[in-house]
């Protein structure tokens, strides 16, 4: 018997269809009607008859023909709404899809998987599972050494052993002993007390990379879950059922517990859970419709599933990745400033830059000579300049390699520690199999990812700050050869005058941006948890200013682009008329 999930008014209702022939109409009317039998006042009708309503799929927000046939117009067990007319949104409302909903309504499940153990994650490969490319499964010996841990986890209960977060309370109750038939209490109540998380929830992407880390490290077999619950973990993973984390509320230490409870909440089948095929629903509906069970927590799993860096350390990946994109990326957009703006190639000479070996300064360099003039790819533009009178160029254009080459150096800094980071085991207490013994530590601190995430932002920052003044140059008749604002017919047309203002604006607020959050520290949990690292504010934060980054200097390519149309018909290079030819497939020439 076909049943479909119907969300009404914020409530999710189940109804079941006996019987052939059933409409759309009819499913929107039955759903109106347990809503309005659950209600005092009938939810304020008189009867169904008085409602008009829509009725649109939860995946892709495709409406549905009243008159269709429920056999042909959804799938059993599908996730829609009955939308009533007149009916003003709630401020509180979680909508039934997240931002890029339309990504997800092509939304295809993989069919390859990595493996974990615990020990080889690389940030590509986390990036590439928050996107949806693959599911996940457990090495041989990652699952024997999770199978160790919970034998001594085991052992522990059946002794009635006092160990913190197993056998008593957490943070200032950790003196308080449990007994033995509120254990496995104990752990749903950490998991529902410390959803206490406020903000956005986690766009899908987020919430998988998340998810998938925590994974990889339960699968390292140092925090004591049982095999049998991180597989059911892993199967809401690959079945893309991902619970409401709200983005704020962490403070770093002990590890990220407000977003990760949220993350253990929706496991539990609690709280709210998305996946491609509901949208937003309770957790408990969306686990049903993809024939999947709640976690039921045994002894030390709450807590197992709950303490860690892996919120910080996550979207440090993405932070991480996009960085070193957007790094690269902002040599060929400088590149071709330089050509727009007549500069010269001697300060990118190998020998300058031999002098002062920094391993990011020589590789800027290197990309600038081949993207520049050169016996390889000769230069028309350059050539037309070639027996100027300028012996030098403004810093913003020469000093490229010193300054992106910093960059760089930071970037790869940071991959270090975070790819270090996602290898690690970062419980409290830590479950060491081979001894036979749990042993508390601070593991759980996030100062590396924090840390390293603030430089982060402050050194990425500085490809938009010097991609501004570029942008100054190019837009400024007093500092280039090229018209006002990049624009004919000035004053008519106002061209990249407010573009640039743009850009000023987005380099001005990351600037307050770049001020270190793990500079700062509150004491929490009655001063138990008396120094953190703020780390998650440094994830978030150096994400948004990655993103100016990448505004910046589309804004910067874009006047690039528009700079050589008043130098045609000569040429640049070969390598930056293909960018050029790149731009132009997406965006005109500008004459405004």
């Amino acid at each position: 018997m076909p049943r479909y999930t119907v969300h009404v008014r914020g409530e999710w209702l189940a109804v079941p269809c006996r019987g052939e022939g059933l409409t759309v109409l009819w499913l929107g009317r039955e759903a109106l009607r347990r809503y309005m039998k659950n209600k005092p006042d009938n939810g304020g009708f008189a009867s169904v008859d008085d409602v008009k309503f829509y009725v649109r799929r939860c995946k892709g927000l495709g409406l549905l023909d009243h008159d269709d046939l429920l056999e042909v117009a959804l799938e059993d067990n599908e996730f829609v709404e009955v939308v009533i007319e007149g009916d003003v949104m709630s401020p509180d409302f979680i909508p039934s899809q997240p931002e890029g909903f339309y990504l997800y309504s092509k939304y295809r499940e993989p069919d390859k998987y990595i493996a974990l153990d615990g020990d080889s994650l690389t940030t590509e490969d986390l990036v590439n599972l928050g996107k949806g490319l693959y599911k996940i499964k457990l090495t041989p010996e990652a699952e024997k050494r999770v199978q160790d841990s919970r034998e001594v986890i085991e052992s522990i209960v059946r002794e009635k052993t006092v160990v913190y977060g197993i056998t008593t309370g957490f943070g200032k109750f950790a003196n308080t002993v449990i007994p033995p038939d509120k254990l496995k209490e104990l752990q749903f109540n950490l998991v529902r007390s410390h959803s206490s998380g406020v903000g956005k929830p986690l766009i899908p992407e987020r919430c998988r990379m998340l998810m998938a880390l925590r994974i990889n490290v339960l699968a390292k077999g140092y925090s004591g879950i049982s095999l049998e619950t991180l597989k059911q973990v892993i199967e809401m993973f690959n079945a893309s059922c991902l619970p409401y984390v709200p983005e704020k509320g962490t403070v770093g230490a002990s590890g990220d517990l407000a977003p990760l409870s949220h993350l253990a909440l929706g496991l539990i089948g609690e709280g709210k859970m998305w996946s491609p095929k509901s949208g937003w629903a309770d957790a408990k509906y969306v686990l049903e419709a993809h024939g999947l069970k709640p976690v039921t927590l045994k002894p030390k799993e709450g807590l197992a599933l709950i303490n860690g860096t892996q919120m910080i350390t996550s979207l440090g990946c993405e932070a991480v990745e996009r960085a070193s994109a957007i790094a690269r990326q902002a040599d060929i957009v400088a590149a071709l400033t330089l050509e727009v703006l007549k500069g010269t190639t001697k300060a990118f000479d190998t020998d300058i830059h031999a002098v002062r070996p920094h391993r990011g300064q020589i590789e800027v360099a290197f990309r600038f000579r081949s993207l520049l003039d050169s016996d390889h790819h000769p230069s028309e533009i350059a050539e037309s300049h070639r027996f100027c009178s300028r012996v030098q160029d403004a810093y913003t254009l020469r000093c490229c390699p010193q300054v992106h080459g910093v960059v760089n150096d930071t970037i790869a800094f940071v991959k270090d520690i975070i790819l270090t980071e996602i290898n690690s085991a970062t419980d409290n207490p830590m479950v060491f199999a081979k001894r036979g013994e749990t042993i508390s530590g601070g593991n759980f601190h996030g100062e590396y990812p924090a840390k390293a995430l603030d430089y982060l932002a402050i050194a990425v920052h500085e490809l938009a700050a010097i991609s501004e003044r570029r942008i100054e140059r190019l837009c400024n008749p007093s500092l280039s050869e090229l018209p006002a604002f990049l624009v004919a017919e000035g004053g008519l047309n106002s061209g990249f005058m407010i573009a640039h203002c743009t850009a000023a604006a987005l380099v001005s607020e990351s600037k307050a941006l770049c001020h270190p959050s793990s500079v700062d520290s509150l004491s929490t949990s009655a001063a138990t948890e008396d120094h953190v690292s703020m780390g998650g504010w440094a994830s978030r934060k150096a994400l948004r200013v990655i993103e100016h980054v990448e505004q910046v200097l589309a804004i910067e390519l874009l006047a690039a682009c528009q700079g050589i149309e008043f130098l045609r018909p000569l040429k640049t290079t070969t390598p930056l008329e293909k960018v050029y030819d790149l731009v132009r497939s997406v965006v005109r020439f500008g004459k405004l």
